[in-house]
């Protein structure tokens, strides 16, 4: 799993210095990188007009990102390798630091979360700390859901977390796959809305 900066856990502010963007199954991506470790991964669409300006250009960091995100997607990654460095409070942090905790293929509750990170009662918080994660999937905040099982919000909409959580569970990700399992991911797209 990729390493979380020292300094994101010291609270000091990155500088956005290359950004570039990713065609998924789930639809355009942005990712942001500080010359160091990824910054940021969310929908092209909520990028704001007032966020600080970046060269639009790749990097290698951002080039080994789209790398990892292209595997994931194909079935043969389960882990992320790349830097991280997630801007926000310590509360978020903790937060987001439990996300990364939960397996591969499985979800929480927020109450779960709440209770991993010693607040039982802050589930409401948790939720907002969801919602203020830039690095979405590689900090998995998609695999976070109501306690009866509900499907609650997401950055790229409940159709793509439906999707990713879906793709998740797939039998024999990381073995090689079949023509059957080919046409089930299509299967997943298209009644996920996506294709």
């Amino acid at each position: 799993m990729g390493k979380i900066k020292e300094e994101a856990a010291q609270g000091k502010k990155c500088r956005t210095l290359h950004r570039m963007y990713y065609n998924s199954p789930i639809g355009k991506l942005c990712l942001e990188d500080d010359g160091e470790a990824l910054t940021a991964l969310y929908p092209a669409g909520a990028l704001q007009h007032n966020q600080e300006p970046a060269a639009c250009r790749e990097s290698e960091l951002l080039q080994h990102a789209c790398r990892e995100l292209e595997e994931y997607f194909s079935g043969t990654r389960e882990l992320f390798d790349i830097p991280l460095h997630p801007q926000g409070t310590d509360f978020q942090k903790k937060v987001w630091n439990a996300l990364r905790e939960i397996p591969f293929g499985e979800t929480r509750s927020y109450a779960d979360i709440a209770g991993r990170i010693g607040q039982p009662h802050a589930c409401r918080a948790v939720g907002g700390a969801n919602n203020k994660n830039r690095i979405l999937i590689m900090i998995p905040c998609h695999r976070v859901i109501g306690k009866d099982g509900s499907m609650t919000g997401f950055g790229c909409g409940i159709h793509a977390k439906e999707y990713l959580l879906k793709l998740e569970r797939m039998p024999a990700r990381i073995s090689e796959k079949t023509e059957a399992q080919d046409e089930e991911q299509m299967d997943m797209l298209s009644e996920a809305k996506l294709i």
